[in-house]
């Protein structure tokens, strides 16, 4: 399962929002997640694989989710990006 942001947070995707990000992810032992960005793709358990995106306001992110909770992981992801202003649902 995936969906696609575009970032809209003025500082783009800093170290706040990324621990905000890994820290859902990681409620999820059962679902791997992942983000992909600029032809690079990294675990969202990692605070520096997040940052290593080096995600600027503008840029396209896609969140990819797997496993037996990916459905319930992806939303309380989507939730993250959209309720902490980082980025909207890019259809």
């Amino acid at each position: 399962m995936e969906k696609r942001f575009r970032i809209t947070d003025e500082d783009g995707i800093h170290a706040r929002p990324a621990t905000a990000l890994v820290n859902t992810a990681n409620k999820f032992k059962d679902a791997e997640a992942f983000a992909e960005a600029n032809g690079k793709k990294v675990t969202l358990k990692s605070i520096l694989g997040v940052l290593s995106l080096g995600l600027e306001k503008g840029d396209n992110i896609t969140l990819i989710v797997e496993g037996d909770s990916a459905a319930e992981a992806l939303q309380a992801l989507t939730d993250v990006m959209v309720n902490e202003g980082l980025g909207e649902i890019d259809a």
